[in-house]
């Protein structure tokens, strides 16, 4: 087996629930953990992306989050736990692998995670990288200073955005999250090739693909946004500059907010993972936050 080939999936048993694990890399390597945004299973953390992320010397973790992929799944609509959970099955998967602390890379929902994981477990952070996320969203109590979403989509969410597909229809809902990359791209051209890809096999593995829903019913959790000052892990900040639903200044107003956060712009990226198109920007930036400590 190369250094950069996949490990194979399991099954870790985590605060009562299964998480589904897949890492890249030598495992003497400092390990990097990626967290997904919400609804998202590891799919849409690309095969490629890990590879280079595992080739520049991380052992790299991708997982399905519970409610995601071949993660336990609860009946969609009836979410038995809240955010706080989530926080925990990240703790916990660095402890079932045997992991003092990594390196943490979290988009959207997961740069949240991350963010909580910084404040609350810092001895568990080696270096931070938050993706299309914000110290507090577009709305709720924390916001203040933040710039709204788009007028647009605010509009689509008002009109109650796209009817849920058939959940049992494969094309149906790869045409449906399809419509969604569309919806929060910026300006760079969807690859529907490559998003056909990703869901089709998050539908091919996921038993309960519906379930995913739960993670917009939880509550967004105790706010950390004002000790975010606490923080003390090498902090990068990527965001895309046409985000619509986390605008730019959500990025910006986490790197002021964080001692030391450095913040990258990703030119035409919307609120997603970052595209091939910026993979050349975005890895070398991922490796060189978690450089220094890791040579520590």
């Amino acid at each position: 087996m190369t250094a950069h080939q996949s490990h194979g999936e399991r099954l870790l048993k985590i605060n009562g629930v299964e998480l589904c694990v897949e890492t890249f890399g030598d495992p003497a390597a400092p390990a990097l953990l990626l967290i997904g945004g919400a609804e998202a299973s590891m799919d849409w953390w690309d095969d490629p992306f890990c590879e280079r992320l595992a080739a520049g010397g991380r052992h790299v973790i991708r997982y399905d989050t519970r409610d995601t992929g071949r993660s336990t799944t609860f009946p969609p609509g009836e979410p038995p736990y809240g955010s706080d959970a989530l926080l925990a099955d990240a703790v916990g998967l660095l402890d079932g692998l045997g992991i003092a602390a990594a390196h943490i890379v979290g988009m959207s929902m997961g740069g949240g995670i991350a963010q909580h994981l910084a404040v609350h477990h810092p001895d568990r952070v080696d270096s931070l990288t938050l993706i299309a996320t914000s110290p507090g969203g577009p709305g709720g109590p924390d916001h203040a200073g933040l710039p709204p979403m788009s007028e647009e989509l605010a509009e689509r969410f008002a009109e109650g955005g796209d009817e849920a597909p058939d959940w049992s229809d494969r094309e149906a809902v790869i045409a449906y999250y399809t419509d969604g990359e569309r919806t929060f791209a910026g300006t760079i051209p969807v690859d529907e090739e490559r998003v056909r890809r990703v869901v089709g096999r998050a539908w091919d593995r996921s038993p309960a693909l519906a379930s995913a829903q739960n993670h917009w019913q939880l509550d967004g959790g105790t706010s950390v946004r004002t000790r975010l000052g606490e923080i003390t892990a090498p902090t990068l900040v990527l965001h895309g500059t046409a985000d619509p639903l986390l605008p730019y200044g959500h990025g910006e107003a986490l790197a002021r907010e964080i001692p030391g956060a450095r913040l990258v712009p990703l030119k035409g990226m919307g609120h997603q993972m970052p595209p091939p198109e910026l993979w050349d920007t975005a890895i070398p930036e991922i490796l060189s936050v978690s450089e220094d400590q890791s040579a520590t």
